[in-house]
């Protein structure tokens, strides 16, 4: 073949590439990069069809209202907070996927009945909860009465979803701590529920996943060699797992921020006094309730900055251990 045969054929190769790409790429273009560029140019604009003022260019005044907005700092915290409990949810995940590691007979059993709620309709266990959770005739509250009882003990229950309190005494509508604010409350409710539907989810496989693709020859060296249950989880299973964490973790803090719409919208409307709104939450209601697009598109890429800067942070000096 000559040369100008050889540039011809791969001038050819490169337009049948290109055309097997151009369905994805026209895909990417018209449902994810065009969308992302036009909310930027809207968040520089005061659109806001409930209004209806005349559509014009405010340039970064959106993006400095943010800013200075304490309604905006409140929701940013409650989203903190949901997230501070992140880590617990991946260590009982990893609790559960070690001691579904195993192959006696009735363990693929176990492993399908903790992954069940991953598989039912979120808002359907969502409205499960919502009436576990009654603080006068739920479920929860009633098997604490009882415990109560049994000792002879007066009992105050949880008012969950209607209830302002939280374990770290925040304030309601402010950045303050108080005592009084102190309790179990709405955020609580919410933390509970993504724990027991997180237990045994996604996480949980990754890491039965992880463990089940370890090598066996490191154990079996490990306890030759003496080393007892602990040892060989420490020094042999963890560093193995290390990668899986990783990723499990930045996952978490991207979907941690980018979490909660649905869970407000059904169990409490960002109620009560708003403790229970996040900021993809306070995103959705600038969006679709106060049809604010311009401030709503502003708050998004704040948020798109956060969560930026927060996994570009963990990728620094989270991954020390892995391999990437």
């Amino acid at each position: 073949m000559t040369a100008k045969n050889k540039k011809r054929a791969m001038r050819i190769a490169t337009i049948l590439g290109l055309a097997y790409l151009l369905p994805n790429l026209l895909g990417f273009l018209v449902f994810t990069a065009g969308p992302v560029i036009f909310s930027f140019g809207a968040s520089l604009t005061n659109w806001n069809i409930m209004n209806s003022p005349p559509l014009e260019f405010v340039g970064f005044r959106n993006y400095q209202q943010v800013g200075q907005s304490s309604q905006f700092w409140t929701f940013f915290i409650n989203t903190v907070y949901f997230m501070a409990f992140s880590p617990v949810g991946i260590v009982g995940s990893l609790v559960v996927a070690l001691l579904l590691d195993s192959r006696l007979r009735g363990m693929t059993l176990f492993r399908t009945l903790l992954y069940l709620p991953s598989f039912t309709a979120g808002v359907a266990i969502m409205i499960m909860w919502k009436g576990l959770y009654n603080p006068d005739h739920g479920l929860i509250n009633a098997c604490l009465r009882g415990v109560f009882d049994l000792f002879s003990l007066p009992f105050q229950g949880p008012g969950w979803l209607q209830s302002t309190q939280n374990l770290m005494g925040l304030h309601p509508e402010k950045i303050a701590f108080a005592v009084k604010d102190i309790g179990l409350g709405a955020r609580e409710a919410l933390v509970f529920m993504g724990f027991w539907a997180g237990l045994g989810g996604g996480n949980m496989l990754l890491y039965l996943a992880a463990l089940t693709n370890m090598p066996d020859e490191l154990i079996e060296a490990a306890s030759l060699d003496g080393a007892g249950p602990w040892a060989v989880f420490r020094h042999v299973k963890w560093p193995q797992l290390a990668p899986t964490t990783f990723f499990i973790v930045i996952m978490s803090v991207i979907g941690g921020f980018q979490g909660g719409v649905d869970s407000a919208q059904v169990m409490t409307g960002g109620g009560p006094a708003g403790t229970t709104t996040t900021l993809a939450y306070h995103i959705f209601r600038k969006s679709f309730v106060e049809y604010q697009f311009g401030y709503a598109s502003a708050v998004a890429w704040v948020l798109f900055a956060i969560v930026f800067a927060f996994s570009g942070l963990l990728w620094k000096f989270g991954n020390k251990e892995t391999n990437y």
